[in-house]
């Protein structure tokens, strides 16, 4: 029964998915902490995402963002769509949290059940979104919301990052900011799929609109020319050109494909990157390969970047003990004998169909006992004929690795001979492979991914 009990993370993505306000809130605290509880969280949730759109809203500070905002809320709203807002605030110095609150600057929207408003601290991520963006606007996508709007804090053109986010991005300016073409620089201009001059009741907003449009022009790259928008957001003018314009882009295909293309390939980058940092902070304090790198970076002998191809390329294959696999004809019997001998618990017996087998493994701390027996003793499966050949007893040791794909690839690049060409279903939800004892020593090992640790 214990098998089939959600986990944590399934359960809080159930209700998420389920529209449960207080689980969305609980969900976007979990992966704004980040750690393993997240983790767990992104596997349960990540499949259920990819409906929603998603709009980044960005400028300079003053621009008029979270008015902005509010007024596409209630477009969104009278059009009947679910939105959530992702206010991206500074941080906190004392307390490390949002500086600005989620609902002060849109208390109109507060007790509209169609709306969820929250606030992200940066906690001094570049950009001008939270580390945590990504994975907080997966949850709310998860969650049934049809539109998501991030609202980043105003840094200027470091706010380029919410494109890797979005499905289109608004640019903001305002008329009299200075220099209209300085506010306008190389990076903002890029991600604009629309440009909003907000404040146009203002002098100067012509001026704007033609500094942004002779930019434009200047730039062919991308063969697109992104609308600008006159908006006067206190009093709500402009906002249906604004919806028309973003309407727009949602229904061109080939731009929202591009836009989640690139989303994907920059989060795989980003969990890569996290990947190795983790790696590198775990192997600092043991690792004599690591210990070599440094001294040959400290040596001027090897580059950064080569000592860390090196680095990586070996550790790919490194796993570390799981379990030993005994073969017996009687599950039942060794469970009592192992319990009897060494005062260990087993735990419940599981089939694993993929292998012809049952198994069941019994804890003994840093690692584990697998006993094994066949499905039909009789039967010619390999496992079952090997325990007629050779009895009970050491059938295999396991390694458990972080990247089952990568591991097999690289022994097989360096000519070791593998039992499984791919990876098999194992007990527990746990990908398996085994290595043939021809390559090592004499001993079947089996290759464990999985989160069963």
């Amino acid at each position: 029964m214990d098998r089939e009990s959600p986990s944590p993370a399934e359960a809080l993505s159930a209700r998420v998915r389920a529209g449960d306000a207080r689980a969305v809130a609980r969900a976007l605290s979990v992966v704004e902490r980040a750690g393993i509880e997240a983790d767990d969280l992104d596997r349960a949730i990540y499949r259920h995402t990819g409906r929603a759109v998603v709009i980044g809203v960005t400028g300079a500070p003053g621009a008029g963002k979270s008015t902005l905002v509010g007024r596409i809320v209630a477009s969104c709203r009278q059009a009947g769509r679910r939105v959530a807002v992702l206010a991206i605030d500074p941080t906190s110095p004392f307390t490390g949290g949002a500086l600005l609150g989620d609902r002060v600057r849109m208390q109109e929207h507060a007790l509209d059940d169609g709306v969820f408003i929250r606030s992200m601290a940066t906690r001094g991520h570049l950009g001008g979104i939270s580390a945590a963006t990504a994975s907080s606007i997966d949850v709310l996508d998860a969650a049934g919301f049809d539109v998501i709007l991030i609202e980043t804090v105003g840094v200027g053109q470091a706010e380029v990052e919410v494109a890797r986010v979005a499905d289109a991005c608004v640019v903001v300016s305002v008329p009299g900011a200075g220099d209209d073409v300085q506010a306008m620089k190389a990076g903002i201009m890029e991600i604009a799929d629309v440009h909003v001059v907000n404040k146009a009741d203002r002098e100067g907003a012509d001026r704007a609109v033609a500094a942004i449009a002779q930019m434009l022009a200047l730039d062919e790259r991308t063969g697109r020319r992104p609308p600008i928008v006159r908006v006067v957001a206190t009093i709500g003018s402009g906002i249906d050109d604004l919806m028309a314009a973003l309407a727009t882009c949602e229904r061109d295909d080939d731009l929202r494909r591009a836009r989640r293309r690139q989303r994907a390939e920059w989060r795989l980058t980003v969990a890569v990157g996290r990947a190795a940092l983790a790696r590198a902070d775990s192997a600092a304090a043991d690792d004599a390969r690591w210990a070599s790198a440094v001294a040959a970076l400290d040596a001027r002998t090897e580059t950064p970047g080569a000592a860390a191809a090196r680095w990586l390329a070996r550790r790919v294959v490194r796993g570390r003990l799981d379990h030993v696999g005994i073969a017996t004809a009687s599950i039942d019997a060794g469970t009592r004998l192992y319990a009897d001998l060494f005062d260990v618990s087993a735990g419940a017996v599981e089939d694993v169909a993929a292998q012809a087998v049952r198994v069941c493994f019994v804890d003994t701390g840093d690692a584990r006992l697998e006993l094994i027996e066949p499905r039909d003793p009789d039967a010619d499966d390999p496992f079952a004929a090997s325990l007629r050949k050779r009895g009970p007893g050491l059938h295999h040791v396991a390694l458990r690795v972080a990247d089952l794909d990568a591991v097999m690839a690289a022994l097989a690049a360096k000519g070791v001979r593998l039992i499984d060409r791919v990876a098999r279903p194992g007990a527990h939800g746990t990908r398996v492979a085994f290595v043939h004892p021809s390559s090592t020593g004499g001993v079947l090992i089996e290759l464990v991914e999985g989160t069963d640790a």
